[in-house]
């Protein structure tokens, strides 16, 4: 990620500057190999349309959102706290994230801590740049009439009604874009929410990620499309577990707008 020379808020600040849009990473944006492509892919966007972004860098720490869901609010508010400080320190004003998971403690629990901002998902981001004529789906790989199925992560569909967003992108394409039986508000969650990742699951017939991905294949897609990075560990394991990986690409929103423009 050097060469895109990605500002902290540290730097701006020295300089006497500010950023327009925080760009928060995440923990698996920055430590997961897979979802570190889709990071790539978000600054890329960022660059190309203009828009003057920071992030955190070495300041950032965990939302605190797994240790929330696993019912350690001591723990949270203690993160929480500490990304507060620092934030309200920058001034920061507006947050951009590519993980629902962070979106939804950032924008609906922060605030009862003392963090308020404005706070969108990539994909709401995404569609706002469509909508202006910033990102055209030209240049790049072409989507048309590729079968795209979009799986909606639980907090961002569900726990915050963002269903539209990523659709929208993905429509821009001239895709075909198929859904899935469960979908929407009764769109079947990855099994990775409320710290469920960081578990081993529990006994019973079949992992929920495996029901998931058979749901995803039923549609016969070339793209299983996500907008979460614990959706997408899910669903490629899935995949990996029906031997399909040469048929079907798992790809986040923001990975499927820089190919199509180019970037």
């Amino acid at each position: 990620m050097n060469e895109l020379e990605i500002p902290t808020m540290a730097e701006l600040t020295a300089n006497g500057e500010t950023a327009d849009i925080l760009f928060w990473v995440g923990c698996a944006g920055s430590f997961d190999e897979r979802a570190q492509r889709i990071t790539r892919d978000i600054c890329k966007i960022l660059h190309h349309v203009g828009i003057k972004y920071a992030i955190l860098g070495t300041e950032e720490n965990c939302t605190g959102d797994p240790a929330k869901r696993a019912g350690n609010e001591f723990l949270f508010q203690m993160q929480a706290l500490t990304n507060i400080q620092i934030l309200n320190g920058y001034e920061v004003k507006k947050i951009v994230t590519a993980c629902p998971h962070c979106f939804n403690t950032l924008k609906n629990e922060y605030p009862d801590l003392g963090g308020h901002y404005e706070v969108i998902h990539h994909t709401q981001l995404i569609q706002q740049l469509i909508d202006e004529g910033k990102l055209k789906a030209e240049g790049g790989e072409s989507f048309r009439g590729r079968r795209i199925t979009y799986h909606d992560p639980c907090y961002l569909g569900r726990g915050n009604n963002v269903y539209e967003a990523p659709r929208k992108a993905l429509e821009h394409l001239d895709a075909q874009l198929v859904e899935m039986k469960r979908c929407r508000s009764n769109g079947l969650c990855c099994g990775a929410g409320g710290a469920q990742l960081f578990k081993e699951p529990e006994r019973g017939t079949k992992d929920i990620n495996i029901e998931r991905t058979e749901e995803a294949l039923e549609t016969q897609p070339e793209i299983i499309a996500a907008a979460c990075p614990f959706c997408m560990i899910m669903l490629r394991d899935g995949i990996k577990s029906k031997e399909k990986e040469q048929d079907t690409q798992v790809l986040d929103v923001a990975e499927i707008t820089a190919r199509a423009n180019g970037l």
